[in-house]
């Protein structure tokens, strides 16, 4: 006889043993991509590829850093003073000129006939001044004879007179002579004194006559001078020592009085003219300092000129040298300049980087002290130049930062140095 031995039963779950354990094992690899994604995000990096700098306490100093060029300091316009035509161009553009060299030369026909009627004036002038100057001298010196005889018959009727005067008294005269003589002496003595009278009135007529015969003759003499001068104004000459531009004429072309004829350049001061950002239009004035380094050796300037108009975002600065200038500079040449904004000031600062374009200054790549990871911090900017920012807040002297690269960074958390 045979016993059946009874199977035991299993649990109904147990068939679902593989679709329970496999919804298990999606579930742990779920919730660890959950982890993983509401966690920091990391980027492993070569830390050759990144530039890393120290943050430091160290002198600030507020500047500009822009390209100049070298300018004249002053540019003459050449003009004509004469109108004529162009009979030789004697300097040729680019040349360097003294004072006084000739540039060119024009001729006026005209203007030489005027010249020669006034040169024919004068002359006349002149033959005339001295014929009534002999006529007014013989006139004189025939009034001087007059007087002299007059004084003369006068003092010998005085003594006749006299003499007749005693006669009478010994009654050698009569009365009726004795009143002869008195008339005659009377009236020789009245023509005397009118004679007298004559000769100074002439001589006072003489040289009222004089004076305005020689003021003719001087105004004849300086207009012609004048005249004459004028043929000197068609050589156009260098008004003072530089570089002649250009000449923007040509032989046989006639010119005007007042024709700008060409333009030349005084090099022997140059100035620096630069354009600057308007941000500063507020921050500059005319003193302020600045320098170029130019061949390991800086050349100090100041701001001479500051154009308010603002072209582009711009406005124009004109810097001139204070003290040695550099031996080799020339005009056109670019110069790099440094225009101080202030004093030197203790702060703490970092070199500038790419970090700011990217971040806009608000946080920064902050190294732990294995320097083998960084992750953000953020910071606060204040001041700049151009070789630095100024560090307000979040971070430290001797913190560790990464100021390039952010272009490849994304927006990651961390960096993992390798």
């Amino acid at each position: 006889m045979s016993m059946d031995i009874p199977l035991k039963k299993k649990h109904p779950v147990w068939k679902y043993k593989y679709l329970i354990g496999g919804s298990v094992v999606l579930l742990a690899l779920l919730i660890y991509l959950l982890v993983l994604a509401t966690g920091p995000s990391r980027l492993r990096y070569d830390r050759e590829q990144v530039q890393i700098v120290e943050v430091k306490q160290d002198k600030f100093m507020e500047y500009l850093d822009v390209e100049g060029l070298a300018q004249p300091k002053l540019t003459i316009k050449l003009n004509s003073m004469e109108s004529g035509i162009v009979e030789r161009i004697v300097a040729e553009d680019g040349s360097m000129l003294k004072r006084g060299d000739t540039i060119l030369i024009l001729t006026n026909p005209d203007l030489q006939r005027t010249i020669e009627d006034e040169r024919d004036e004068l002359e006349k002038q002149q033959v005339s001044y001295k014929e009534k100057a002999l006529q007014m001298e013989r006139k004189t010196s025939e009034l001087k004879r007059t007087v002299l005889k007059t004084k003369y018959e006068l003092d010998r009727l005085s003594k006749q007179y006299n003499l007749d005067q005693e006669e009478y008294k010994i009654g050698i005269k009569s009365k009726a002579q004795l009143e002869v003589a008195s008339d005659d002496y009377d009236y020789n003595q009245k023509n005397t004194q009118l004679l007298l009278q004559e000769l100074r009135h002439d001589s006072l007529t003489n040289l009222i006559q004089t004076d305005l015969m020689r003021s003719d003759l001087l105004r004849e003499e300086k207009r012609f001078k004048r005249s004459h001068d004028r043929l000197d104004d068609l050589i156009v000459r260098a008004p003072m020592d530089g570089q002649l531009s250009f000449v923007s004429v040509m032989p046989g072309e006639r010119v005007s009085a007042g024709n700008s004829l060409g333009e030349q350049k005084v090099i022997d001061h140059l100035k620096i003219s630069t354009k600057v950002s308007e941000y500063y239009i507020d921050r500059l004035s005319v003193g302020l300092p600045a320098s170029i380094l130019y061949q390991e050796k800086k050349y100090p300037l100041k701001i001479s000129k500051i154009n308010p108009e603002v072209k582009d975002r711009q406005f124009d600065v004109d810097l001139v040298f204070t003290g040695q200038t550099p031996d080799n500079i020339r005009i056109g040449k670019s110069y790099r300049l440094q225009v101080e904004l202030g004093q030197p000031e203790d702060a703490l600062v970092v070199d500038k980087g790419n970090f700011y374009q990217a971040t806009g200054g608000q946080w920064i790549f902050k190294l732990n002290k294995d320097e083998n990871k960084a992750v953000k911090a953020p910071i606060g900017i204040g001041r700049q130049n151009p070789r630095q920012y100024e560090i307000l807040e979040g971070l430290k002297a001797g913190d560790r930062v990464i100021i390039s690269g952010y272009d490849n960074f994304g927006d990651v958390q961390e960096l993992i140095l390798k």
